[in-house]
């Protein structure tokens, strides 16, 4: 238990700290820009940004310590009838939020390509009324900022190339190329079929007149409860189309990029033997941790009594240091990137490794427990994770971009953890 306190102590504090250091670039418009790093350690205008995603793996992290807050109420309560009952439920709590845990991960790819899909096509809306609306000369709504009728069907003519009162397939591509977003790539055929399926009413594979009237006004009205009926200075014209732009540039930047790797993918050869000896490395690598779990713990141990060293210094600094040196090489150098994608990357393997801490390691220990009839009494790391995950869960589900000075919060919270364990244990006698 201290060592599973240790590692999550230690991937939230002294790793997230790390990454935050080596992974900083430039801030500006309050996102970290990829590969600039020209202002040092500046402690506001340096530091990462990462996707929305990784904002949501930060939030699911938090939630994970739900079974410790409900294996713990009864040492809370001071009951001691409730325990084993508590440690039942928190196990099934836990293994559920695992699996749908491991369901979301399998999920979470297309769900994040729908998402991404969705924000590009909300990008060419904004983008198409921002270029009609410079085509009218600024009059494409009146002077109540409702949608000027008039000026749409003068600019349904202009699009209507043939003059043959509808517009094709042919014309709405053309216009979209004609605008030349240039802020995301994007498929045009998709996006003159999202398009088409937004104005034709009629199914008939053209836009009329009426329903390009429609369908502009809907955009427009759309686009006034997004982006905000705001007035421009000094020209009294009413500014939430280029507000509606903004933001879902914001968005799409958010949810990150459709590119799997940064690296050139090569050919696989042979991946379904590259598979089987995947998933054999995988049971191998779980025999041996297995194997050797209990003399670890005899070892540590000994080594403590011969040594007269605290058990609580080896199994809550110097395990978790050996067993997390994977994480922290690899987080470390995705992080010195320097890129959004990397570091999104690095803070969600921190997070992820700890939600696995917090439902598939509980879930074993609680198993184990419940089905030995042992007492739960684990007050002090209980209360370390607590702490921890929530102050860093909270911290990151919230923002997408950390700052430098950010990483001082977790360089604090690793001695103050330490410190609030050893208090418990050896000075209150908690155990």
């Amino acid at each position: 238990m201290g060592l599973l306190a240790g590692s999550t102590v230690m991937l939230l504090t002294v790793i997230w700290g790390s990454c935050v250091v080596v992974g900083r670039c430039d801030i500006r418009d309050s996102v970290a820009v990829d590969g600039t790093i020209t202002k040092g350690f500046h402690l506001t205008e340096t530091g990462v940004s990462t996707d929305i995603w990784t904002c949501y793996a930060a939030s699911i992290m938090a939630i994970s310590v739900i079974p410790f807050v409900i294996v713990q109420l009864p040492q809370v309560l001071s009951s001691t009838s409730g325990r084993h009952l508590a440690v039942l439920i928190a196990l099934i709590i836990s293994v559920s939020m695992l699996v749908s845990y491991c369901v979301y991960q399998v999920f979470q790819p297309w769900i994040q390509r729908r998402r991404l899909a969705f924000a590009k096509h909300k990008h060419v809306i904004s983008g198409i009324l921002r270029h009609l609306k410079k085509q009218a000369f600024g009059k494409l709504l009146t002077e109540d900022g409702e949608p000027n009728t008039e000026i749409i069907r003068k600019l349904f003519e202009t699009i209507d190339e043939n003059r043959d009162g509808h517009l094709s397939p042919s014309e709405l591509k053309a216009l979209i190329i004609g605008i030349r977003f240039e802020d995301i790539d994007f498929d045009k055929d998709d996006a003159v079929m999202k398009v088409m399926a937004d104005f034709d009413a009629s199914l008939d594979s053209y836009i009329q007149e009426e329903e390009f009237v429609k369908g502009i006004t809907k955009w427009i009205n759309e686009a006034k409860q997004t982006g905000g009926a705001y007035l421009e200075p000094n020209a009294g014209t009413f500014k939430f189309i280029d507000q509606f732009h903004q933001q879902t540039k914001r968005e799409h930047a958010l949810l990150g990029s459709e590119e799997q790797s940064d690296e050139v993918v090569e050919h696989v050869e042979n991946p379904r033997w590259i598979s089987f000896k995947a998933v054999l490395m995988l049971l191998l690598g779980t025999l041996i941790a297995a194997a050797f779990a209990d003399p670890l713990v005899d070892a540590v141990d000994n080594f403590s009594t011969a040594t007269s060293i605290p058990s609580f210094f080896i199994s809550f600094i110097a395990l978790p240091l050996a067993t997390n040196s994977s994480e922290a090489v690899s987080a470390i150098i995705f992080a010195t990137r320097k890129k959004q994608r990397t570091a999104s990357l690095t803070f969600s393997e921190l997070y992820g490794a700890v939600t696995m801490n917090n439902v598939l390691c509980l879930s074993v220990f609680l198993a184990l427990v419940y089905v030995r009839g042992l007492t739960w009494d684990f007050s002090s790391e209980v209360l370390v994770i607590l702490i921890v995950c929530i102050v860093m869960g909270a911290f990151a589900s919230f923002r997408t971009t950390f700052p430098l000075w950010t990483c001082s919060i977790a360089y604090i919270l690793y001695p103050f953890s330490l410190a609030l364990v050893y208090v418990l244990d050896y000075v209150f006698g908690w155990s």
